[in-house]
C-alpha cells in the first residue's frame, strides 16, 4: 500500500483517500459490468448465470484477498469476520439499495428463489458443519474454549460443494437456448476490459480498506467492529455498485444473482483457500457461529420477502436496511460489553 502509506499521515488525508478510491472502484465496476454484459451476450449465458458466476467472482476478489492476507498474517478470525460481515451486508443492504434504485418493485424469479437462494442456504450450513468438524476433531488445547484447528482436508469440504454449484450452473448453460452470438470482433478487447476492471477494483479496495483500518486505529475503534462493519462494507462496495447498476437498468436477475453468487463464492471458496495457503488456522467457534446465525436470519428475511409476489417492494427494501442497522447496533453493543452473545 505505497500510496496509502504516503497519504496516511492524518485523518483528513485518509478521508480524502477513501473518497478517491471510492471513485476509482466505481470506474472499475463500470468496466466490469459492461464487459460482463457483452461477454455474456456473446457466449449466450443466461442472466442469472452472468450474475452468479461471472460478475460475482469478479466483485468477490476483494473479500478473497482479505481472507488470504488475514490467514497469512495469523489473524484468520478477522478474515472470517470480514467475510461473514460482508455476506450480511450483501444480503441486507445491496437488495435494499437495488430495490430503491428501480422505478417500481425489484422483480425476481422462481429460478433465483428456488435454486440460487436454496443453494446459498446450503452453503451457510456447510460452513457451520466445517467449523464444527474442526472443533470436534482438531481442538486447540491451549486456546479459548470451542476453538478448533481448521486443516486442509476439512477445508476441501466447502470447495467440493462449490464444485457442485459450478456443475449445476454449467448444466443450466448447456440447457439454455441462447440467442445468436454477437460478432467476435472486439471480444479480446472486452476480456481486456474485464481484467482491467478487476485490477482497478483490487487496487481501489486495497487502498480503501487500508485507510479505513488507519482511521479505526486513530480513533480507537475496536478491530472486531471495524472488521465486521466498516471493512466488510468496504470490500462489498464492488458488489453494491454492480448490483445497483444492474437493478437500475432493469436487470434484476443479474442484480440478485450477483448478491447470492458472490456470497456463495466468499463462504465456499475464499475461506477454504485461505486455509489451503497457510496449511491450518484456528477458528473460534464461539465467535464465528453467532455471526453465521445472524447471517442465517438475514437470509431467511430476504428470501421470505422475495418469495412474496416474487418481488421486493420499496417498503420491504426499507425493512432490509433497518435490519442491517439493528445488526450494526448489536455489534456495537457487543463491542461495548452491553451484550455478551459472542464468547471471546
Amino acid at each position: 500500500m505505497v500510496l496509502g502509506s504516503l497519504l496516511r499521515s492524518s485523518p483528513l488525508a485518509n478521508v480524502a483517500l477513501i473518497l478517491l478510491m471510492t471513485g476509482l472502484i466505481w470506474v472499475g465496476s463500470g468496466w466490469l459490468e459492461a464487459s460482463a454484459d457483452h461477454l455474456a451476450a456473446y457466449y449466450g449465458l443466461p442472466a442469472v448465470v452472468q450474475g452468479s458466476i461471472i460478475v460475482a467472482l469478479g466483485s468477490s476478489f476483494p473479500e478473497f484477498a482479505s481472507v488470504a492476507v488475514a490467514a497469512a498474517a495469523d489473524v484468520f478470525d478477522m478474515g472470517v469476520g470480514a467475510i461473514v460481515g460482508s455476506a450480511i451486508f450483501n444480503i441486507l443492504v445491496i437488495p435494499a439499495l437495488s430495490g430503491l434504485a428501480t422505478d417500481g418493485d425489484l422483480e425476481t424469479s422462481r429460478l433465483v428463489v428456488y435454486k440460487e437462494a436454496q443453494f446459498y442456504m446450503v452453503a451457510v450450513a456447510t460452513l457451520v458443519v466445517t467449523f464444527s468438524l474442526a472443533v470436534i476433531y482438531f481442538p486447540v488445547p491451549d486456546g479459548p474454549p470451542l476453538t478448533g484447528e481448521l486443516t486442509r482436508p476439512i477445508a476441501l469440504i466447502p470447495l467440493l460443494l462449490y464444485g457442485l454449484y459450478l456443475f449445476i450452473q454449467w448444466q443450466d448453460v448447456s440447457e439454455h437456448e441462447a440467442e445468436d452470438a454477437g460478432v467476435a470482433d472486439g471480444i479480446g478487447r472486452e476480456w481486456a476490459r474485464l481484467l482491467g476492471g478487476l485490477l482497478v477494483i483490487l487496487v481501489g479496495v486495497e487502498q480503501l480498506v487500508g485507510s479505513v483500518e488507519s482511521l479505526s486505529a486513530t480513533f480507537g475503534v475496536p478491530t472486531f467492529l471495524a472488521g465486521v462493519t466498516v471493512v466488510a462494507a468496504a470490500t462489498s462496495l464492488p458488489d453494491t455498485l454492480v448490483s445497483v447498476r444492474s437493478a437500475a437498468d432493469g436487470n434484476s436477475a443479474t442484480s440478485l444473482g450477483n448478491v447470492l453468487g458472490s456470497n456463495t463464492f466468499d463462504l465456499l471458496v475464499a475461506i477454504p483457500v485461505g486455509v489451503l495457503i497457510v496449511g491450518s488456522v484456528p477458528v473460534d467457534f464461539a465467535v464465528a457461529v453467532p455471526m453465521l446465525g445472524v447471517l442465517t436470519l438475514a437470509t431467511v428475511l430476504l428470501f421470505g420477502l422475495l418469495r412474496t409476489d416474487l418481488s421486493l417492494t420499496r417498503l420491504e427494501s426499507y425493512a432490509l436496511g433497518a435490519a442491517y442497522l439493528v445488526f450494526v447496533g448489536w455489534v456495537i453493543a457487543e463491542t461495548a460489553g452491553v451484550t455478551s452473545l459472542l464468547r471471546n
